[in-house]
């Protein structure tokens, strides 16, 4: 369970994170719909639909919110809905990979181009940039839910592959101070499943994309990045934004508004 660097490359994120905030239960709910209807919509036999079930209790969306997406998924209107990923390169070289749920992909694919183009990034084809990064299995707790020796041990008797505790400043993937755990992809509902008896549930559970390395950004191009990351942020097909960046604390803090 050897440690390894922490990214810094999305701490800027969490300034961020009320204007998104509006966008979230939405996009939640896109999730457990695609995901009830790409299995049974019982989250105790579809593993996705547990995981996106748990992922908005943890955001406290309603239960009725839930069951109506869950309900959603009989209906004609997601059969319409495609995931589609675009990969391709923002300011500084920094990779990006954005995953999308759509209705209309031409409109997603015009609207995450022009987001690149105007921010000084190019799009690239399925793979170009993937291939540098993991698909992998992430899970994250509270830092009040255990001190670091005893998420590493859960976390060693579960199964995981590694743990990132930071409980002092915010974690790099979250907006609040915690213990990140990563699994291999086919492992993620077992060691959760694990953990969570051991250390109750989870902040969230995901896969996800994790890079293998990072790409630093100073200056300038802190600001044009953040500006893309904005733009796709705030487009409504967009599920999940993953980069690879990794800018300092001042340039963060310099650059944010």
């Amino acid at each position: 369970m050897a440690g390894h660097s922490k990214f810094k490359n999305i701490m800027h994120r969490k300034g961020r994170a009320d204007a998104v905030r509006s966008k979230l239960f939405s996009r939640l709910s896109r999730e457990i719909t695609v995901a009830a209807k790409s299995g049974l919509p019982d989250p105790a036999m579809n593993p996705r639909l547990r995981l996106a079930v748990n992922n908005a209790k943890a955001e406290s969306m309603p239960k009725d919110n839930i069951d109506r997406a869950i309900k959603k998924a009989s209906g004609g209107e997601i059969d319409a809905m495609e995931e589609i990923r675009y990969e391709g390169r923002g300011p500084g070289g920094v990779q990006f990979v954005v995953e999308v749920l759509t209705d209309n992909r031409n409109r997603a694919a015009s609207a995450v181009r022009s987001a690149f183009t105007k921010y000084g990034g190019a799009l690239g084809e399925t793979g170009s940039v993937t291939f540098m990064w993991d698909r992998v299995g992430k899970i994250v707790y509270p830092a009040e839910a255990g001190s670091e020796d005893a998420v590493m041990e859960a976390a060693i008797e579960a199964g995981a592959q590694d743990v990132e505790s930071d409980l002092v400043k915010p974690d790099i993937y979250e907006d609040a101070p915690g213990h990140t755990i990563w699994t291999a992809f086919e492992d993620l509902n077992e060691v959760a499943d694990a953990m969570s008896k051991t250390l109750g549930d989870p902040k969230s559970t995901a896969i996800v994309w994790k890079p293998q390395s990072t790409v630093p950004v100073t200056g300038d191009q802190v600001a044009t990045l953040m500006k893309l990351m904005d733009a796709l942020d705030a487009e409504d097909d967009v599920q999940q934004v993953y980069s690879n960046e990794e800018i300092s604390d001042e340039d963060a803090a310099k650059y944010a508004g």
